[in-house]
């Protein structure tokens, strides 16, 4: 006669959570331009303290564009905030010190001497802003400048810009004809400045 054992239940464990989904994401501030020199020197550092396991991603948050000089169009790589990094850590005294110490940094972004964390809709805001498709169009052209129209029907003429489309890389411009202001809208290769 077969007796059964009496099943045993295991008890149910709970998900651990690994160290980096306890992570959350600060905002550094360096020197204006030697973003991508902390970037390097802190991922460096990283590795040779040893904090892989508390300081996780280090972004400085970049998008495309289409930048227009002399005359042509090219793509650049623009920095969304100049002077700023991401870095997803877990805030301790010893990925503090790792990231503080690091050459070029100046800061964490945070009130008073506590560095703060920016929320998940900040992070997922800012990276969507950064993949964006579109690239935008970036030109040093100003309200109320006065331009001179290089290409088209109105090749030769002068003009004032009364609005900027940076998205679309247009300017409408106001050009006297008849001697009245009219309205024409060029792109961007279309007009130079005065």
């Amino acid at each position: 006669m077969d007796q059964k054992k009496p099943e045993t239940k295991k008890p149910v464990e709970s998900p651990k959570l690994t160290p980096s989904h306890q992570a959350k994401w600060y905002v550094i501030h360096t020197q204006t331009g030697y973003e991508a020199r902390v970037k390097q020197a802190l991922e460096q550092r990283i590795k040779s303290l040893g904090v892989e396991n508390k300081i996780f991603d280090v972004v400085i948050p970049t998008r495309e564009i289409v930048v227009i000089k002399k005359g042509k169009k090219s793509k650049a790589i623009e920095k969304v905030f100049p002077g700023y990094v991401l870095v997803r850590m877990i805030l301790d005294d010893d990925s503090w010190l790792v990231v503080r110490t690091t050459e070029g940094v100046t800061g964490f972004v945070g009130a008073g001497l506590k560095p703060t964390p920016i929320s998940e809709k900040e992070v997922s805001a800012i990276m969507k802003f950064v993949k964006q498709e579109q690239p935008k169009f970036k030109t040093k052209f100003s309200v109320g400048e006065a331009v001179k129209i290089t290409e088209g029907p109105f090749a030769d003429f002068l003009g004032t810009i009364e609005a900027i489309d940076e998205t679309r890389g247009k300017v409408r411009v106001l050009v006297s004809i008849f001697d009245r202001e009219t309205p024409v809208e060029l792109d961007f290769l279309q007009v130079t400045k005065l």
